[in-house]
């Protein structure tokens, strides 16, 4: 792909993705409307065990028993691949605290009539983006660099912990949203710095010659 295609590529991307949000957050009012009216028992004790172990921690012991095996197996392809998407979740969780904790938007269970309070430290004003949502996107969304029926089968999962965290009310649909566009871009980077790394790693004897 050339530079120019290259710049329009991206430009059009970017574009698509703002609007995306923009709707998101047009749509968020009515979405937690709905969410509301909705409730039940039985669906939210589910959401909230989603939610609970749809967290880093979880993801990391995943990568890392993945990463265990692979290595075991002596597999270096999926031991990089398994490393990767260890290094992008952290690297999406780390992202979005920071711009949780710059934004501070309150959550949707917070009563308040200001929704957006800057910088702070209370997790009730932590709601955009959400941190389960940016950190599970990408961790998986690397595999789709890989193999993409894997990688697309398995988005079903942040997809899973996205709705959780609206259904119990800890996040708006604009802050998963925003998350998931937040985790697909780690994943992406991630991806590219391996790929990269790969390379490198092939062309060295080349080089040495």
């Amino acid at each position: 792909m050339s530079g120019t295609r290259r710049f329009w590529f991206w430009l059009i991307a970017l574009l698509i993705a703002a609007m995306v949000l923009a709707v998101a957050f047009w749509l968020d009012p009515v979405v937690q409307s709905w969410i509301v009216e909705h409730q039940n028992r039985q669906l939210r004790d589910v959401m909230q065990q989603v939610s609970r172990y749809g967290d880093w921690p979880t993801h990391v012991v995943l990568g890392l028993l993945l990463l265990a095996i692979a290595w075991w197996r002596k597999s270096k392809k999926w031991s990089r691949v398994f490393l990767a998407m260890l290094i992008a979740c952290a690297l999406a969780g780390a992202a979005a605290r920071v711009i949780k904790v710059t934004t501070g938007r309150a959550r949707p269970s917070v009563k308040t009539e200001q929704a957006w309070t800057g910088p702070g430290l209370s997790a009730k004003y932590h709601a955009f983006p959400s941190g389960h949502t940016a950190s599970s996107t990408a961790f998986f969304a690397v595999l789709l660099f890989v193999c993409w029926r894997i990688g697309l089968a398995c988005l079903v999962i942040p997809m899973l912990i996205a709705f959780s965290r609206t259904y119990v009310a800890a996040h708006y649909l604009s802050d998963v949203v925003f998350a998931a566009m937040l985790g697909f871009a780690c994943a992406f980077l991630v991806a590219r710095a391996m790929k990269l790394i790969s390379t490198l790693n092939a062309q060295r004897p080349t080089l040495n010659v």
